[in-house]
């Protein structure tokens, strides 16, 4: 699960092969994507992660040029079962340019 944001006004819910796909075909929008990791959490079969991001853009986006840098705050809370991540919901801030 991916909940809305200003990339994904709608926020989607993908397979793990989508979000593979999805993974593998950023690299023709962002380059230089750096993860800052803030703090993570524990707790059973969930683990929680908050982390700031950052990425070059290879093309326009709605509200970023090519070569500016997108930045994010992000969170995602993944179920692992078995030492396997199982499930995962990401909820993503961006920072527009002003």
């Amino acid at each position: 699960f991916e909940a809305p944001h200003l990339l994904a006004p709608e926020g989607s819910t993908r397979t793990r092969a989508q979000a593979m796909a999805g993974a593998d075909q950023s690299g023709q929008v962002v380059a230089d994507q750096k993860f800052e990791i803030r703090r993570t959490t524990c707790e059973g079969g969930r683990v929680v992660v908050e982390a700031d991001w950052s990425a070059r853009t290879l093309m326009d986006l709605r509200y970023w040029d090519a070569g500016e840098t997108i930045r994010a705050r992000t969170s995602s809370v993944f179920e692992v079962r078995d030492g396997l991540i199982i499930g995962q919901d990401s909820y993503d801030c961006y920072f527009v340019n002003s």
